[in-house]
């Protein structure tokens, strides 16, 4: 086992206004126990203390019925942690889990089972240019594409916008849903006019690729991210319903942490709208997902 430190998870605050019943944060993580799930394989960062029941006081506090937990990376393509987190929360979360082609059909299956709802695929670099450690490449979700439609799993893909573009055309072939993280991954200073993210709208206009609404991997102009409004605008007006909002708790490699609540206050201040508020939140992660009736 790895040595590894570990630090507190940062505090959420309750959002300004309560959220529609049936809420969704779509992008959030658990670690631990970690007497129990120990990290994998050396991590680059802390790891927070984030285990289950942090996890759901988080939620509680933010008024989140619902989540998607996304597997950390130093976990590997292992989801035990997760899997356990999904099984304690009394049908409030699935999970994003990662791996390579190689796995065996019955371990899929079993995953699936387990409330496993999608494979997260990255083309995203760290810092030097190497691959994140853990992460798993999209050559693999091409290989991946018939048992992941036939168990109904989605991809979640994690790349810059530039990338997508690149990428889209032929993944979109494959017949399973892609899930965008991180808006997409657009560069802030390129405006919602660059061609790469004109791509990501258009792909979501089709109606075969959702987006997340997470902004602070996005932009480090917090706690407002105005350089980010201008993005999360025109996601909004070409295809809100492709769009479900996550908040990327508990914020590992981001200091300061955002706080989740006025992440939420900022989302609801951007849209101005009951509606469509309603619609991000909890209509359209029960489509995505298979969570319960928005009025659950």
């Amino acid at each position: 086992m790895p040595d590894f430190d570990v630090v507190p998870a940062p505090p959420v605050s309750p959002p300004t206004v309560a959220l529609p019943p049936g809420a969704c944060d779509a992008h959030s993580h658990v670690f631990g126990p970690f007497d129990r799930f120990p990290p994998l394989q050396s991590s680059v960062y802390a790891l927070p203390d984030a285990s289950p029941s942090v996890h759901a006081a988080a939620r509680e506090k933010l008024g989140v019925r619902y989540g998607v937990l996304t597997q950390p990376a130093p976990y590997g393509n292992d989801p035990a942690a997760m899997l356990d987190a999904v099984r304690g929360s009394a049908g409030a979360l699935k999970a994003v889990a990662a791996t390579h082609s190689a796995i065996d059909d019955a371990t899929l299956a079993a995953w699936r089972a387990g409330c496993i709802c999608g494979l997260r695929f990255v083309e995203m670099r760290a810092p030097g240019g190497g691959r994140y450690p853990g992460s798993v490449g999209v050559e693999h979700l091409t290989a991946l594409a018939p048992r992941m439609r036939a168990l109904g799993l989605h991809a979640q893909l994690w790349a810059k916008a530039e990338d997508h573009a690149v990428l889209l055309p032929d993944l979109l072939k494959l017949g399973v849903p892609l899930v965008l993280d991180h808006m997409g991954c657009p560069d802030p200073a390129r405006g919602a006019d660059d061609p790469s993210f004109r791509a990501i709208l258009a792909a979501m206009k089709s109606g075969q690729v959702w987006v997340k609404l997470s902004v602070c991997r996005v932009s480090r102009s917090g706690p407002d991210y105005p350089d980010v409004r201008p993005l999360h605008d025109a996601l909004v007006v070409a295809a809100p319903d492709r769009l479900v909002w996550g908040s990327d708790w508990p914020y590992v490699r981001l200091d300061p942490a955002p706080d989740a609540g006025r992440l939420l206050d900022l989302f609801t201040t951007w849209l101005g709208d009951d509606d469509l508020r309603r619609r991000i939140l909890a209509d359209n992660p029960a489509t995505l997902y298979g969570f319960g009736a928005a009025a659950d």
